[in-house]
């Protein structure tokens, strides 16, 4: 399976480098390609690095305005135009997608497939990693939409929210045996 990860190339603390490191190892040890935004630096290089030890792929899609960034040795690396090239890129070449830490960046990509799964333009599983407490504003704020009618679907259908990175690949390989 492909498994896009959307996440910070920023240097983060142990509390979101530690889920990060075990589910990298979880993707690799299961013999899945890890789709992400090809960075060598801070969270990005952490999750790239503990796939490829464990034994899976790398498919890195960066921008041009990053490409200085870009990790060597990759099994496939893509360099697109621009950022909106990026997203669909990454969508394209993922059969899931895994939101875990991030600034606006990634929650830009996150509402991107999460509009596009309300729509009905794709049924790729996506979870949200909730390192720590990190999404649990977020996960209220999507409540808030689904009670006042703002989501015209259940929320559960769009997005799962899982607390460890052992519940995140549960849900992917679930629910892509049943695809």
């Amino acid at each position: 399976m492909n498994i896009c990860v959307f996440l910070s190339a920023a240097d983060l603390p142990e509390t979101y480098t530690r889920p990060a490191r075990e589910l990298a190892e979880l993707i690799g040890k299961g013999g899945h390609t890890l789709v992400w935004g090809g960075s060598d630096t801070g969270l990005m290089k952490v999750v790239a690095d503990g796939v490829h030890q464990a034994g899976g792929r790398l498919m890195g899609v960066s921008v041009r305005f990053l490409v200085d960034k870009v990790r060597p040795g990759v099994d496939d690396m893509v360099v697109a135009r621009d950022l909106a090239e990026r997203k669909r890129l990454l969508l394209e070449k993922a059969d899931a997608v895994v939101i875990m830490v991030g600034g606006t960046g990634t929650l830009d990509e996150a509402t991107e497939i999460l509009e596009l799964k309300k729509h009905g333009q794709t049924d790729k599983p996506l979870v949200l990693l909730n390192s720590a407490g990190f999404y649990d504003g977020l996960r209220e704020q999507f409540r808030r939409m689904e009670d006042e009618g703002f989501l015209p679907c259940p929320l559960e259908s769009l997005v799962f929210f899982a607390e460890e990175p052992a519940g995140v690949m549960t849900y992917l390989e679930e629910s892509h045996s049943l695809r």
